[in-house]
């Protein structure tokens, strides 16, 4: 998730302070992605270093707001128009679980792949249900904000339902790898069990000198 880009988003709207980034961010979101203020700072300290946004004055209570500039909107634009690459895709905890636990003696890799499909199922049942209420209008987590936010946060909803049921079905597929690397497994120890058990009953080597004639 690019935070970076997300608040340069909302600054190419007009300056901002950072509580109202926080707050626009996660209602544009759903608080699918939460912030805390310090993320929002130490962002805006990067994206002010890089020039990509300058400080824009004070309010009456101190809020220091920040604006973007012209190579902000720049660095913008380049980030829409420019596809997620996907040839350094991100860390995944659930794949690394299981290729781990596949190699380490004694975890029950079934009951892992079972564990995290009843949490994939229970997630998904829940972010049906919140598209449920935001096709029905009802108030989506932040309330009211910005025009369009609405389906924002609906097109964030589609998109995590349909990464779980990608999740759904790969642990399915995990599951049956796992039932056909088993029964493989144990056909191999049952030949080399039979192997062992075989009798040697192959026919003795010719002596190296081969039979001798007897004399006349």
């Amino acid at each position: 998730m690019s935070i970076r880009h997300g608040l340069l988003a909302l600054l190419d709207q007009g300056p901002r302070y950072g509580y109202q980034l926080r707050t626009e961010f996660e209602a544009r979101t759903g608080a699918t992605w939460p912030l805390n203020v310090g993320q929002v700072y130490t962002t805006l300290a990067r994206l002010e270093r890089d020039g990509l946004v300058v400080p824009a004055g004070e309010d009456e209570e101190g809020h220091q707001f920040y604006a973007a500039t012209d190579a902000g909107r720049a660095e913008l634009r380049a980030w829409f128009d420019t596809p997620v690459p996907r040839t350094n895709p991100p860390r995944d905890e659930l794949a690394i679980k299981l290729a781990m636990a596949v190699t380490v003696p004694g975890v029950d890799v079934p009951a892992v792949v079972q564990g995290q499909r009843r949490h994939s199922i229970k997630a998904l049942q829940d972010y049906t249900r919140l598209k449920g209420r935001a096709l029905a209008g009802e108030a989506r987590p932040g309330g009211a904000a910005e025009p369009g936010s609405d389906l924002a946060w609906l097109l964030v909803l589609e998109q995590l339902i349909f990464q779980t049921e990608a999740e759904i079905r790969w642990l399915d597929h995990c599951e049956t790898r796992l039932t056909q690397h088993a029964e493989v497994e144990q056909a191999r120890a049952a030949e080399s069990r039979a192997a062992e058990a075989r009798p040697d009953d192959s026919p003795p080597a010719p002596s190296r000198f081969g039979r001798r004639r007897s004399k006349a």
